[in-house]
């Protein structure tokens, strides 16, 4: 019987069967992808793409932080991006030219050097510049959308595609751009600052960060969307799931909107936790908590 694997397109990058995913996630759960795929650069993506069959699935997986594998792994191709050919970061004039593999602290550290000031709330997503585009990342009153200019990516067939700000269409945690956009490179705007004080606004940031979230532990960042009027973290607590655990998963006693792998957790652990806590949140304050972590993959 014929695999639809053996017929992949040639590449520069790596194919990689049956790889498994956890390792690549802060969760450090999950099972395989059929595929895994790294590029070796932008043309070998596009390349790839124009030639995959439309029947593969494509999923892209980015540093991981805020995603949860599930244990059946990923159908079809996982596309991850990384290294230098997608992850550098560089200034021209006040803007920041960054791929989309980019660590979000590290354009947020790249703008600080350079004196440009506004994407300093990057220094508190532990994210990538890819993640940061689809969902309208953002944290301490400011948003992807106060800073981006443009982005350009490929879509499913490998046709390149060059979007503005205003095609985003962002809303808080959320794009109206195509879902198979798969981001290549942004272009921020910075403001010309003094960079001792963009650098002590940065310290600010991490340091609220790291005394207030659970950075050390096996985690996916924030769980849940805050809905409008409420704080996720709260709705949490008050419904009594801060610290409570739901087989090897709980939320943080340290900050109870985020999850965390306690060291024993599956996928279905982490989703089953959120589920249960979604489900009580409605029946005990008719509040819809929506999650803000993608799941993907097969249950």
């Amino acid at each position: 019987m014929s695999d639809w694997r053996d017929t992949l397109p040639v590449v520069r990058g790596k194919l990689l069967r049956d790889e498994l995913l956890g390792p690549f996630t802060w969760f450090r759960v999950g099972g395989s992808a059929d595929v895994l795929f790294l590029p070796a650069d932008h043309e070998d993506l596009g390349r790839f793409l124009k030639q995959l069959s439309d029947t593969v699935p494509v999923t892209v997986l980015g540093v991981g932080s805020n995603v949860i594998i599930r244990d059946g792994g990923v159908a079809g191709v996982v596309i991850r991006l990384a290294g230098r050919a997608f992850a550098g970061v560089e200034i021209q004039d006040d803007r920041i030219i960054a791929g989309s593999a980019a660590l979000d602290a590290a354009v947020a550290r790249a703008a600080a050097r350079a004196g440009l000031a506004r994407l300093e709330f990057y220094a508190g997503i532990p994210g990538t510049v890819g993640c940061a585009l689809t969902m309208n990342a953002g944290c301490y009153g400011a948003e992807t959308k106060d800073v981006l200019l443009s982005a350009w990516g490929y879509d499913r067939t490998g046709a390149r595609r060059d979007l503005a700000l205003a095609d985003f269409g962002y809303t808080y945690r959320h794009s109206a751009v195509p879902d198979d956009i798969i981001w290549v490179q942004a272009t921020f705007r910075g403001q010309p600052d003094d960079p001792a004080a963009v650098q002590a606004r940065m310290y600010e940031i991490t340091t609220r960060r790291e005394t207030t979230q659970p950075i050390r532990d096996k985690t996916g960042g924030s769980t849940f969307k805050n809905p409008t009027g409420h704080s996720s973290w709260k709705l949490v607590d008050d419904a009594g799931w801060r610290g409570k655990l739901h087989g090897g998963a709980m939320f943080s006693p340290l900050h109870s909107n985020f999850m965390i792998n306690t060291g024993t957790a599956t996928a279905a652990d982490l989703e089953g936790l959120g589920e249960a806590v979604r489900a009580d949140v409605k029946a005990k304050m008719g509040i819809d908590l929506q999650w803000e972590i993608k799941r993907i993959g097969r249950a």
